[in-house]
């Protein structure tokens, strides 16, 4: 019995260890959530397995340059005469075997080949670039999402020192009450006034579980994981100018980028449709072996040829494939001209954005600080019977809008600064 005791307290001591480590939350930087993203996140392993697609596909291509060889055997049982017998008396039925060899090596294809192989190069890079524009775009999504975090968890603050400044508040009316220096109406005014604190501190609560929840999801965390992020949403001044993110962002955006190679694909698919017009120039050898008897190795015969071939006339495919290729360019053209325009605009109100929420945080910084004294005064006057608890219960409320306004500038400020940051191509 005793033994069976120490090994249950034994047992419930290792449960109550796990569940201590288990409970402990995950500390977290913005670079370190950024590179859990990279590591776990699917969008960023989708991207790289279409790369690895496309580097097979470029050694596809380019396998069409090389010599191919390629076997074949024939079993037959026919009544028909053989063609290297000696006798073409029908024979009643006979067996034939047949094996062929056959090697071919393209010499010539008006630049058909070469073409496809400049495509097949040209995927590859687009591919490579969608892995930088991935990577991009989930640093925008981890980065947001973490100061999603910072802001759901001040504002939460926020709300548990309302709830706390408006308890002590209302012990202090009471008392007022008890002594019979106010009536009854201000701690029912008061005690409506800590109930709405109350309703607004869940929904904080629940605001700042979800922002958990969604960062968790993408920084590839189990859902209900616990974190402290170690950085504050602070500000901290942005070091370019305007025509700096500007010029940086057409220069490194990843998206003008790979229009940019479409437009090079457009072109190369152009020439694969001209190069019908030339002829192809093969070298073609075969080597067989036929017999009656199993497994066919008698009878050696070789065949070594060049062929040329011309399409002579097609009824206007040619020339239809050459035009819809052009179109292709004018097309793809047209997307870089609007792929940079879309940028440009994404810049200008990233920036524009900023510069408004720097603006707002120093008003709301000076805002705060004035509700908080005027919070104080109004309480000093309510105590000393010449201020109401209307007045208190206004600079309370004063007070807490200018620090929710202040936490949303800052948050504004830095999801501004995220989408710049992404809007010209910056990655970790």
């Amino acid at each position: 019995m005793k033994l069976r005791r120490l090994c249950s307290v034994h047992i419930l001591t290792l449960w109550l260890c796990c569940q201590t480590a288990l409970a402990n939350p995950t500390e977290l930087s913005l670079a370190d959530s950024i590179q859990l993203a990279f590591k776990n996140n699917p969008i960023l392993q989708i991207a790289q397995a279409r790369q690895g697609q496309s580097a097979w596909s470029v050694k596809e291509a380019k396998a069409a340059k090389g010599l191919t060889l390629k076997y074949a055997h024939l079993d037959r049982r026919s009544t028909e005469p053989l063609s290297w017998m000696s006798s073409l008396e029908a024979i009643s039925p006979a067996n034939y075997f047949n094996n062929k060899l056959t090697a071919s090596l393209p010499l010539y294809t008006g630049g058909k080949i070469e073409n496809i192989i400049t495509q097949a190069d040209l995927g590859l890079q687009i591919s490579e670039l969608e892995i930088i524009a991935a990577k991009q775009r989930l640093q925008f999504e981890t980065t947001m999402g973490y100061y999603g975090v910072l802001q759901s968890r001040t504002l939460l603050e926020v709300s548990k020192q309302t709830v706390d400044d408006l308890t002590a508040h209302l012990k202090r009316v009471q008392k007022m009450y008890d002594t019979g220096v106010v009536a009854w109406h201000d701690v029912l005014q008061t005690k409506v006034r800590l109930a709405n604190a109350e309703n607004n501190l869940v929904r904080a609560q629940n605001g700042y579980d979800l922002a958990v929840y969604s960062l968790n999801k993408t920084i590839g965390l189990p859902l209900r994981s616990e974190l402290k992020l170690v950085e504050p949403l602070a500000y901290n001044p942005y070091p370019l100018t305007f025509e700096e993110v500007v010029s940086q962002g057409l220069a490194k955006r990843a998206e003008i980028k790979q229009t940019q190679a479409n437009v090079r694909i457009k072109e190369a698919q152009e020439k694969v449709a001209r190069s019908e017009q030339y002829p192809t120039v093969a070298l073609v050898g075969t080597m067989t072996w036929q017999d009656t008897d199993f497994a066919g190795t008698n009878n050696r015969n070789w065949t070594a040829m060049m062929i040329t071939e011309l399409n002579v006339f097609t009824s206007g495919s040619t020339q239809a494939k050459i035009k819809q290729a052009q179109l292709g360019i004018v097309a793809a053209q047209e997307q870089v001209r609007q792929v940079e325009d879309n940028i440009s605009l994404e810049i200008s109100g990233a920036f524009l954005s900023m510069k408004e929420a720097e603006k707002r945080i120093a008003t709301n910084k000076v805002a705060v600080e004035e509700a908080s004294v005027n919070y104080k005064i109004a309480q000093k006057r309510y105590s000393a019977g010449v201020g109401t608890n209307l007045d208190v219960m206004d600079a309370e409320l004063a007070m807490n809008q200018a620090k929710t306004n202040y936490v949303n500038s800052l948050y504004d400020y830095n999801a501004s600064k995220a989408r710049l940051d992404k809007a010209i191509g910056a990655v970790i």
